[in-house]
């Protein structure tokens, strides 16, 4: 493997200045989903698109419609001959960029500064979206084929879901029952943690109904807010007290409002309606519908109702926990061999809190692990993508066929 890696090495290191073109230009891309006020992926699809044609790869896409009526595409590209395909899935969405007055440059005008690549969708997952296109592009150029096939699938809707992407792409029948998938979607500075579990997730929307008044005649409304943070202290004392244990390999789970919409536009007004949202991340062993029933009994009890107000506790979003991917799977001792190889470490295997697409490929009994080499900042303002991060990825992900 030595001398391959070596070749391997120098082909890649050759296409630096191109990756990191690449990851620019696609950054000034938006790619936000409708339900966080973007557009969708589709004009991203089809630059990337465009990038695989002029390499001469056969470029297929599976587009969906969402409740909005916006087309999100997928983009599915195969190189080999083999009976199996070591496939490597990056998303195309990603969040809005939060914030603008904690950024020091656009989050969508990348800055590439001191080998660091900065701009929304930088790190999470432009980087080893980038990463695995360029790998495609050697494995193709070097002829590197042999067991595997090469798969890439560019993905819609990772953000808020996947529900119109690798869902949807699991669905057709593109997979094979003896593929095995690499997500490069977390990881550690290092690159010596390897993801073969996660948590499950929940996210519940919690809809308050009072009566709008205004602020100084009080008496006569039922102010939707008070309310709502009444309601959410009760639920964060109860989660995290009788859900707080621990799994050897995912830690504690989590529970944290996060989301607040907003209620009224004045702020005489009492509002008479109120809208947040609680991100549950929990550990295998515990139910979803377990929470829900609490988060219910919380909202129809506690004098909420004899008070004549109404919460709704609805689901935004939820994944429930599937069974880890096995330490001594093909694909985990194969990636392990090529971080070895290529970062000269000895990677270990940990969970995460955070979804990946790795989760509906082992729910339907799939080998996947999650791994890149990257920061901790996904999501943040000035989010960071290192160039020597990409880089080495793109080394590993090409080893992953030798």
């Amino acid at each position: 493997m030595e001398k391959s890696m070596a070749t391997i090495a120098e082909r890649v290191e050759g296409y630096r200045e191109a990756m990191v073109k690449t990851l620019c230009d696609m950054i000034a891309i938006k790619a936000i989903s409708p339900l966080s006020g973007g557009n969708g992926e589709s004009a991203r699809a089809d630059f990337l698109g465009n990038v695989l044609k002029g390499w001469g790869f056969e470029v297929k896409r599976y587009d969906y419609k969402d409740e909005s009526s916006v087309q999100r595409p997928n983009i599915v590209v195969k190189f080999g001959k083999a009976r199996k395909t070591i496939w490597f899935i990056a998303h195309m969405d990603t969040v809005a960029e939060g914030d603008l007055t904690l950024w020091k440059t656009n989050p969508f005008k990348a800055v590439v500064k001191d080998g660091t690549v900065y701009g929304r969708g930088s790190l999470d997952n432009g980087q080893d979206l980038v990463a695995a296109m360029y790998a495609l592009r050697v494995a193709k150029e070097m002829g590197i084929s042999g067991e595997y096939n090469f798969g890439l699938a560019l993905v819609a809707d990772e953000e808020l879901g996947s529900k119109y992407g690798i869902q949807k792409i699991i669905r057709e029948g593109v997979f094979q029952s003896e593929d095995m998938f690499v997500v490069p979607d977390a990881g550690v500075e290092t690159g010596e943690t390897i993801e073969i579990a996660e948590k499950g997730i929940l996210t519940m929307k919690v809809t308050v109904k009072g009566h709008q008044v205004h602020a100084s005649l009080p008496e006569l409304g039922k102010n939707a807010f008070r309310y709502s943070t009444r309601f959410l202290q009760r639920a964060d004392e109860l989660l995290h007290a009788k859900y707080d244990g621990t799994d050897d390999l995912l830690g504690k789970s989590t529970f944290e409002m996060t989301k607040h919409e907003k209620n009224v536009d004045s702020t005489n007004i009492i509002p008479g309606i109120d809208v947040s949202y609680i991100d549950c991340r929990v550990i295998p062993g515990y139910k979803l519908d377990d929470i829900l029933a609490d988060m219910n009994a919380i909202a129809k009890g506690d004098g909420f109702a004899s008070d004549g107000v109404s919460i709704e506790v609805g689901v935004f979003n939820r994944e429930d926990a599937v069974p880890k991917t096995a330490p001594d799977s093909e694909v985990a001792v194969r990636l392990s061999r090529c971080i070895k190889a290529v970062l000269g470490i000895e990677p270990r295997f940990v969970g995460i809190g955070g979804g990946t697409c790795a989760k509906f490929f082992r729910e339907k009994g799939f080998p996947a692990v999650v791994w890149s080499k990257q920061s901790l900042l996904a999501h943040q303002p000035n989010e960071p993508a290192k160039v020597d991060d990409m880089v080495t990825d793109a080394k590993v992900f090409v080893a992953m066929l030798i």
